[in-house]
Formats: structure tokens, C-alpha cells, sequence
């Protein structure tokens, strides 16, 4: 199976969403596959999302927020949107960019309220969504056993 060569997931502020499956793709396929994020508006990595993200052995930390407007390279191949604002923005991008766009509509966890556990367990649910769809429009290569 062929990836694409570049990937850009868009959200709504590049601090959860976004960041989490960007790093899942690159965490599987980062060899193969240039990987990048973006929001609509930009807003610093969410702490929440840096510790169910550790969980799984990812560091997302260092993640610096961006937007649209911020991409320095327009030439994605396919652009993955996690919110309905963000796939607006990329739709918007097939105007001079040719490139797909995928719409995968995702919960924001940050609106949950309630105990810190019960906010990490809607964080959880969403990385864990990630990596399902991850895996499944991205195929890990099948590992041999001799």
C-alpha cells in the first residue's frame, strides 16, 4: 500500500486534536510519511493531552501551536480535518493547493468537566480513536515471525 507523502491534520486550536494524531502517524510512519499540524487558531499544547499521550509513550510536550496562516509548506497531499471549523479552513486549501481532504470528526475533549480522572478518560477515548482510525487508513506493515 502507498501513503501519501504528507500529511497535515487541522482541528480548531492545534493544541489537542491535531497534535495527537499528527504525532500517532509519525510515531507509525514518520519514516515514510512527512507529518505536520495546524488550527484554526492556535493555543498551547493541552497538559491533558501531553499526559494521555505519555501514556502510550509519545511525547507531545514540545508541540508548538499553529494555524493556517502559520504553514511555511502548502504542498500536502492529503489534509485531514478533526473538527468542522478546520474543514472548512481545509477545503479552503484546495483552492491553490491540490490535495485531499478527509473529514474526521472528532470529539473535543476539552469541554468535559468534572474530576481530573474523568477528564483524562475523554482524552483517552479520543487518543484512542486516533490510533484506530490511524491504524486503519494507515496499515501497520504485517510483522513476520520466523
Amino acid at each position: 500500500m502507498s501513503f501519501p507523502g504528507a500529511v497535515l491534520f487541522a482541528c480548531t486550536m492545534n493544541s489537542i486534536r491535531s497534535p495527537m494524531a499528527a504525532a500517532i502517524l509519525r510515531h507509525f510512519h514518520g519514516r515514510d510519511v512527512f507529518v505536520d499540524s495546524v488550527g484554526v487558531r492556535a493555543l498551547d499544547v493541552d497538559g491533558f493531552a501531553v499526559a494521555v499521550m505519555e501514556e502510550i509513550g509519545i511525547d507531545i510536550s514540545n508541540h508548538v501551536a499553529k494555524t493556517f496562516d502559520d504553514l511555511e509548506d502548502t504542498s500536502f497531499d492529503l489534509v485531514i480535518s478533526l473538527s468542522p471549523e478546520a474543514q472548512h479552513k481545509a477545503v479552503d486549501l484546495t483552492r491553490y493547493m491540490s490535495c485531499e481532504v478527509e473529514f474526521w470528526h472528532t470529539f473535543d475533549p476539552s469541554v468535559i468537566e468534572g474530576s481530573r480522572e474523568e477528564r483524562l478518560k475523554a482524552y483517552r477515548e479520543v487518543r484512542d480513536e486516533l490510533v484506530a482510525k490511524i491504524k486503519e487508513h494507515f496499515p501497520l506493515p504485517a510483522v513476520y515471525h520466523i
